[in-house]
């Protein structure tokens, strides 16, 4: 199982957790996910919706490993916009929450110039441990 690491004196973060200690045996590695559907279609352009699918898709992986959202001890975003991300924090938390619930791995967001698929406006990508 997955422990979150909390220093001594630190306040504790919010939608994610600094670190992770994992007693699982079984490394899951999910490669970048993007918000298109199972057939690799985009249906939305909106940020939010694709990071909807993108988690969505997450998960589906996850659970393709016969493992879930509380498995997860890395996860990192890459987006195309750092405003599409910091100006949605309220309604991206709500999102997570309902796809991925209350587990909130160590996490990294990085602003990239482009994503390899034009129309992708978020890639997230996610270690397990089971």
């Amino acid at each position: 199982m997955n422990r979150a690491i909390l220093p001594d004196g630190w306040v504790q973060p919010r939608g994610y957790s600094n670190g992770v200690i994992s007693t699982g045996t079984s490394h899951i590695f999910v490669g970048g996910q993007i918000g298109w559907n199972s057939q690799a279609e985009f249906e939305s352009d909106d940020f939010l919706e694709q990071v909807r699918v993108t988690l969505e898709n997450v998960k589906a992986v996850l659970v393709a490993a016969d493992a879930g959202p509380e498995h997860m001890v890395r996860m990192t975003w890459y987006v195309v916009s750092r405003e599409d991300y910091a100006n949605n924090l309220k309604p991206l938390g709500k999102i997570y929450r309902e796809v991925m619930g209350q587990h909130y791995p160590p996490m990294s967001v990085v602003q990239v110039v482009a994503l390899v698929e034009a129309r992708a406006k978020v890639e997230i990508e996610v270690t397990a441990c089971k």
